[in-house]
């Protein structure tokens, strides 16, 4: 039985509307590992800043590390064996039945991304545990958690947990947050910078309503 890994982040806002600091896209951005080595590695380059006093936070998040700190965390991630899933959703495109509430929303790229990019790699006797980075209240998390665990047993056959944890409690989290963030550039700004460091590694990347034609705000 094997053992995997996966780690999940997202990148948007549930805000339905057109205004400014309001993103286009909401992207689920999902890491698969077989061993996490690259958590390791990540604590030890941290160690490595704090000793060389670069700018470095209490931890990794892409949005607010200097430049220099992400090339560093980019080249990590480049040189371990992580495979990337992201499920891109432009809002304006989503009927408003999806938009009713933030976790029928967020279920939908979930549901397409673990029936067509996870539950293929998974065989029956598979261990998988889903680490998610924990949003919104405590009460929107035990709704996303339930979410989350419904679109599983409908699409995965191996065993299987779900967690959801503050990205500073895992490495791992935090290299989901640096792809979901380089993905989300590409999408949103067309700066393909951060994203072309790990294309190679991106497996499943899929505009979930790209035939779509009616914009609904």
């Amino acid at each position: 039985m094997a053992k995997k890994y996966l780690f999940a982040d997202e990148a948007g806002c549930f805000t339905f509307k057109r205004g400014q600091n309001i993103s286009d896209y909401f992207i689920i951005c999902t890491v698969t590992l077989s061993d996490l080595s690259v958590a390791a590695d990540l604590v030890r380059l941290r160690r490595k800043m704090v000793w060389g006093k670069e700018p470095v936070s209490d931890y990794f998040h892409a949005t607010t590390d200097k430049q220099e700190i992400r090339d560093q965390v980019f080249d990590v991630i480049r040189r371990h064996e992580v495979s990337i899933q992201a499920t891109i959703c432009e809002k304006a495109k989503a009927h408003p039945k999806i938009t009713t509430s933030k976790a029928r929303f967020y279920k939908y790229p979930w549901f397409y991304q673990f029936k067509h990019a996870i539950a293929p790699q998974l065989g029956d006797g598979d261990n998988l545990l889903v680490t998610a980075a924990s949003i919104g209240t405590k009460k929107e998390r035990m709704t996303f958690c339930r979410e989350l665990n419904d679109v599983m047993s409908q699409t995965v056959s191996a065993n299987w947990a779900v967690d959801f944890r503050p990205s500073q409690c895992d490495p791992c989290l935090q290299v989901a947050d640096y792809c979901a963030w380089a993905i989300q550039r590409k999408w949103e700004r067309q700066d393909q910078r951060s994203y072309d460091l790990i294309k190679h590694q991106i497996t499943y990347e899929y505009d979930l309503w790209s035939h779509g034609t009616t914009l609904y705000y």
